[in-house]
């Protein structure tokens, strides 16, 4: 594969920003028609250049879908937030943690017993929470989940659960302050969690496999 010839400024053109990126040019065409991807500069009448900005975020949009397996429509509304502009970096910060959760929006309905156990949770943690926040819901749902299926261990170690959680979650927030604009905070936030849920999900298991040789001989 021949090297990259970049234009001046940095600018790409389509071929070349699929060789830097590994995303098709009919894919690229496809992610600017979907609104994830801003459209690139057009610098003739049948050629379009395209910019560092444009890679990193093509970049980005490829991690959402490929490894975090968003479809096209959720990945849209995540980057909705990051395109926002104008908001706080704590607000900018919920409304991506909130798009990202792609599975429900939370309300007072839901089983009533694992709802309580999900509210007891959080006042015995002190965590203070929003109760519109949907990763409240899918807990509840979880919970309500195992108990139906007569798993009412793993509700019972919500706490030990919450404890490592929580020294996780600290290791994030301190990755996230660091960010020096609030555009790239709602980014950290962003990768950090779609691809950190990933990373915690293969530590898991492979520390479950480690674990077990002991326990199970």
């Amino acid at each position: 594969m021949s090297p990259v010839n970049r234009r001046p400024g940095g600018l790409l053109r389509i071929a070349e920003l699929s060789r830097t990126t590994g995303v098709s040019a009919a894919t690229i065409k496809y992610y600017v028609r979907a609104g994830l991807l801003p459209p690139g500069e057009r610098t003739h009448a049948n050629q379009v250049d395209y910019g560092p900005a444009h890679a990193r975020r093509l970049r980005l949009v490829r991690a959402l879908i490929e490894i975090g397996g968003m479809s096209i429509t959720d990945a849209a509304r995540v980057l909705e937030v990051l395109d926002g502009g104008d908001l706080s970096t704590w607000q900018a910060v919920g409304k991506a943690q909130y798009a990202l959760d792609l599975r429900r929006t939370a309300g007072p309905g839901g089983d009533p017993v694992a709802r309580a156990a999900v509210d007891e949770l959080l006042a015995r943690r002190g965590w203070q929470v929003f109760e519109e926040n949907p990763a409240r819901a899918t807990l509840v749902e979880v919970c309500a989940t195992l108990r139906q299926l007569g798993h009412d261990d793993f509700v019972g170690a919500l706490d030990e659960y919450a404890e490592a959680v929580e020294r996780v979650a600290a290791v994030d927030v301190a990755v996230v302050a660091r960010q020096p604009s609030v555009e790239q905070t709602v980014e950290y936030v962003i990768v950090g969690t779609v691809l950190g849920d990933t990373v915690l999900a293969a530590l898991r298991r492979l520390a479950q496999e480690h674990l077990s040789r002991n326990a199970f001989g």
